[in-house]
């Protein structure tokens, strides 16, 4: 797990506005595992099991991808000089 300190290369702040859709998703997310732990923890059926875990995980995954994509946005927009596109190629291929 990456913390905040452990960083490579330029930090890039993400406005909390534009993360809403982001946190919303990783909330829903959060709702499906939950459920996941219970149905697991009453001996449910595998499939239904498997299915509301492969939702939460593509939640997770969108979630992911976008805050990425917001993240890239507001870098080309702000013209910064310090944003390296490898960084940003290595975040985007670590959800892959």
């Amino acid at each position: 797990m990456i913390g905040p300190n452990s960083q490579k290369g330029p930090t890039m702040k993400l406005e909390v506005d534009s993360m809403k859709p982001a946190i919303n998703r990783l909330k829903r997310a959060q709702g499906q595992l939950n459920a996941v732990i219970r149905m697991l923890e009453e001996g449910s059926d595998c499939r239904a099991v498997v299915t509301q875990l492969s939702a939460a995980s593509k939640a997770i995954d969108r979630a992911g991808f976008s805050i990425i994509a917001t993240g890239l946005e507001e870098c080309l927009k702000g013209d910064d000089p310090t944003a390296d596109r490898a960084d940003m190629e290595k975040l985007f291929l670590s959800l892959a």
